[in-house]
């Protein structure tokens, strides 16, 4: 796998499992035993992940963290410029996501070096498709600052951002951050909070961001990742029953009950639930021929 060195070599982003080890995929194994260099965030994680997949790097390993990205940079440069073929690996997940490597991908392609990548499990990926919130539209948030003051100034950043948003957080932060988001954009916005994916003890809590605050308070521990609906359309008085029904009637086909898209359009609009289900009744009976008079909504 080795690169000549008469051009330059290559840099290649693994992509390591967010929890279980089991998730990796076959040609990260290929790329850890055949590197020339292998750039890891832990080099101890490094060896406990190497020893799970059977594999014995045949190249040399150093350390790449936040404390010596900018120093250690150069120096793995200079081996892609030789020849080398350089695997970059964070603790878990995709590096430069949140993680070291923006720094070391931005100067390979400043020498027109080959950047390649090991796609692998993504927090961000899973924890949206695990929350039960719209997922055709959404953005990447990272960590939030933590001074109280600089986190609530990002959050009303963001306040009225329409498309779902997805957080990192640490879990003696998370009650602090909930809290922050419930005054920020709502107590009654709805989220999910996702913790310890794809481990043993794996669990997504969903509901309004004052809910999640309160059981926040009472402690949580793992890896966190945070995903909050966006904010409501403006000007919803101006969709008529006939945009209503069809936003309900694109959910159910979606998989959702009838009640849950109710609900998720009538939060989307800034209208009351009953408004949304008047709208779905009346065109269920104009379909019918009949009158337009509901009794609930179940």
């Amino acid at each position: 796998m080795t690169s000549s060195p008469e051009s330059p070599g290559t840099l290649v982003l693994a992509g390591t499992p967010i929890g279980d080890v089991s998730d990796a995929p076959p040609r990260l194994s290929k790329e850890l035993a055949g590197a020339d260099v292998i750039a890891a965030e832990d080099t101890r994680r490094l060896r406990r992940l190497t020893q799970a997949l059977g594999v014995t790097p045949a190249g040399r390993v150093v350390s790449y963290f936040e404390g010596n990205e900018s120093a250690r940079t150069p120096e793995l440069v200079e081996a892609l410029a030789g020849g080398a073929r350089v695997l970059l690996v964070t603790d878990a997940g995709m590096p430069s996501v949140s993680d070291p490597g923006y720094r070391l991908v931005a100067a390979a392609v400043e020498r027109d070096i080959k950047v390649t990548a090991v796609p692998g499990p993504s927090a961000v990926l899973t924890a949206l498709a695990l929350s039960g919130l719209p997922v055709d539209r959404f953005c990447f948030e990272g960590f939030l600052p933590r001074k109280a003051g600089e986190r609530m100034g990002r959050l009303k950043e963001v306040a009225e951002e329409r498309r779902t948003l997805v957080y990192f957080e640490a879990p003696h932060r998370l009650d602090d951050t909930l809290a922050a988001m419930a005054e920020a954009f709502g107590a009654d916005r709805r989220a999910a909070v996702c913790r310890e994916l794809t481990k043993t003890y794996e669990e997504v809590k969903r509901g309004p961001l004052g809910e999640l605050a309160k059981w926040a308070a009472e402690g949580v521990r793992g890896e966190i990742t945070v995903v909050v609906e966006g904010a409501p359309e403006k000007g919803a008085e101006s969709l008529d029953p006939s945009e209503l029904v069809r936003r309900v009637q694109v959910r159910e086909e979606a998989g959702e009950r009838r009640k849950e898209a109710i609900a998720a359009v009538a939060a989307e609009a800034g209208l009351p639930k009953r408004e949304v289900f008047d709208a779905v009744v009346a065109a269920k009976n104009a379909a019918r021929g009949a009158p337009s008079e509901g009794k609930g909504l179940s």
